[in-house]
């Protein structure tokens, strides 16, 4: 089997292993986040960072919530991790935005955050105070979830079906798991552009 079927044939696995149910309950979260008008901060690292800023713009967009990422604002973040250090990066810039109660993190990340390992650092300490303020916390993880599963109100775990390719697979799955959410009947506010043209 060429690599090329064999990474196919493992996204496949992983379909079939999501948990359909978690991922309904996710956007019921979200519905209520929008009916209260709470607002979403979506908290990522690496290649979870980019897939941040396109899910905020998605959630803006498509789903009518008020939606940002601190990884959108390079010059604060480096401010931040030159002056203070990278752990403190994201708790910092959520006490600056106020998060409250009325307030949800979603966490996309490969591992969730482990203090142990000091794999995400920034996640966890987050994810701290959002406990502390009553904020929601949300997430699309790999692996079996880090601390942002023992703490948070819904998580769709991506499966491992592969050790060795749990980082691309889990990335993907974000973004597959959170278009899925916005084109979600509970979610969509507005048509996109293409579904639009076709009628």
């Amino acid at each position: 089997m060429t690599y090329t079927a064999k990474h196919l044939k493992e996204a496949s696995q992983i379909i079939e292993k999501l948990d359909v149910a978690e991922i309904e309950n996710l956007a019921l979260l979200l519905e209520a986040l929008r009916e209260r008008e709470g607002r979403l901060f979506f908290l990522g690292v690496g290649g979870s960072a980019a897939n941040a800023s396109h899910a905020v713009n998605d959630f803006r967009k498509i789903a009518g919530i008020e939606a940002y990422a601190p990884t959108d604002n390079v010059s604060e973040l480096t401010a931040r991790t030159n002056d203070d250090g990278w752990a403190s990066v994201f708790v910092e810039w959520l006490k600056i935005s106020r998060l409250s109660a009325n307030d949800m993190l979603f966490v996309l990340s490969v591992g969730g955050g482990n203090m142990a390992n000091k794999i995400s650092p920034n996640l966890v300490d987050a994810l701290r105070y959002g406990k502390e303020v009553d904020a929601q916390i949300v997430g699309i993880v790999g692996r079996d979830g880090g601390f942002t599963a023992t703490v948070a109100d819904a998580c769709v775990i991506i499966p491992t079906v592969n050790p060795a390719t749990t980082t691309p697979h889990a990335e993907a799955f974000q973004s597959v798991v959170w278009h899925l959410l916005v084109s979600h009947p509970a979610l969509k506010a507005q048509e996109t552009k293409w579904e639009a043209c076709v009628r």
